[in-house]
């Protein structure tokens, strides 16, 4: 048994490093928001724009999860970094909120073909050539791999960005565009075989009766929430830290680095958090603790800053052991579809999650708006659990422990 977490990690693992690498938004993350608001966009809109993308996952989610099935994971990332590179360099040109909503669509069916197939990827390779076990501790380690290259770009962000708006974008779009190569190279899974997929008839149901069984469905709902609340607060990261806090535009690329290190570290010892709290409450605790910490600034605006360190770190270390937790208890069959169900649950709760914020922003300020959807989490948090805990260890015929 080859030992996938020593400092020589076998080939096919390196490969998903190297392609975790390329997958960053670094360059143009820190600026996304100013250059949407300097092009003309209100918070609302921009929220809009969110709810485009996550329409489009909701739309797109089970069709591109089962074309993962059918043609291969790897072929469905291909088509997914094409078409994320493809929105990126549209962004150079893009001046109306019509066309930043084109592109967003275009953005958000990539979105949609890496988001299932990604992780099926991963766990069934591990599975045939290594050790699915280790799944936890190499998409915890390939995601710090992703935020420690995002955080050195995110150094040159705010450099690009001053010397001309779309210079991240062009760089941006370079570096995704590398990814094709690298996938290219990365070997295909035997589950997408005929004998495995699923035929369109079956897709529906599968999803069905796995998504609607306990536990599956309250930790879908708990991460769908906490998914959802942490999409629309990094709308406002940039204008609280410039116009709450303080910080000069120049500092945002350093403060988005820091955040990406924070997220790396995170991320890096995800499986660790996960011995320690046990997969039921490093899922249920580590939301909540973030949903307290966006409450705080309403009262303290300085607060937001490590509120942001606290909400990237958190959703770097939460989505290994979430997914992990999705990929052991999915059958192989059919597991691209189920778990880019679960993606569209997640853009199903955020549909709406982002104007509504960008409304209150807009109303009142991007701090309320943090504070509101805190308040959120916390009270739908708590709903869900009373409901049905989340993440609960299950017996061998899937039904939950006491």
């Amino acid at each position: 048994m080859l030992n996938v977490g020593a400092e020589r990690p076998p080939p096919v693992v390196a490969k998903y490093y190297l392609y975790q690498a390329t997958a960053t938004y670094g360059l143009f993350w820190p600026v996304f928001t100013l250059f949407l608001l300097r092009r003309g966009l209100t918070y609302t809109q921009i929220g809009l724009l969110g709810s485009v993308s996550a329409a489009l996952v909701v739309v797109g989610e089970i069709p591109t999860g089962y074309v993962g099935d059918r043609v291969g994971r790897r072929n469905s990332l291909l088509v997914g970094a094409a078409l994320m590179t493809a929105s990126v360099f549209g962004f150079v040109a893009a001046h109306t909120f019509p066309v930043f909503a084109a592109l967003y669509v275009v953005w958000g069916l990539g979105m949609a073909f890496r988001s299932g197939s990604g992780d099926a990827w991963l766990y069934e390779t591990l599975e045939e050539r290594l050790d699915e076990s280790a799944f936890t501790r190499v998409r915890g380690r390939g995601g710090s791999v992703n935020q420690w290259v995002s955080a050195g770009s995110m150094l040159a962000a705010g450099v690009l960005y001053s010397a001309d708006p779309r210079l991240p974008f062009l760089a941006g779009g370079v570096v995704l565009a590398a990814g094709i190569p690298v996938l290219l190279s990365m070997p295909q899974t035997d589950h997408h075989t005929d004998g495995d997929a699923l035929g369109v008839r079956d897709a529906v149901p599968v999803v069905k009766r796995q998504l609607s069984r306990p536990p599956l469905r309250s930790t879908v709902a708990y991460l769908a929430l906490f998914f959802g609340v942490a999409s629309a607060a990094d709308e406002y990261i940039q204008p609280v830290a410039v116009n709450a806090v303080g910080l000069p535009e120049s500092g945002l690329g350093p403060l988005y680095a820091g955040f990406t290190v924070a997220a790396a570290v995170a991320s890096y010892y995800a499986s660790d958090v996960e011995r320690l709290l046990s997969t039921q409450w490093a899922v249920v605790l580590v939301p909540a603790l973030v949903a307290a910490f966006l409450v705080v600034p309403f009262a303290l605006p300085v607060a937001a800053l490590p509120a942001f360190f606290v909400l990237k770190s958190a959703r770097s270390a939460v989505a290994p052991i979430a997914n992990g937790y999705l990929n052991d208890h999915v059958d192989a069959a059919g597991r691209a579809t189920v778990l880019s169900a679960a993606s569209m649950t997640y853009a199903l709760v955020r549909l709406p999650l982002q104007p509504v914020s960008g409304v209150v922003a807009d109303a009142a300020t991007p701090v309320a708006a943090l504070a509101a959807l805190g308040g959120l989490l916390l009270v739908g948090g708590a709903g869900v659990f009373a409901w049905e805990p989340p993440a609960a260890p299950t017996t061998g015929d899937g039904s939950a422990t006491e």
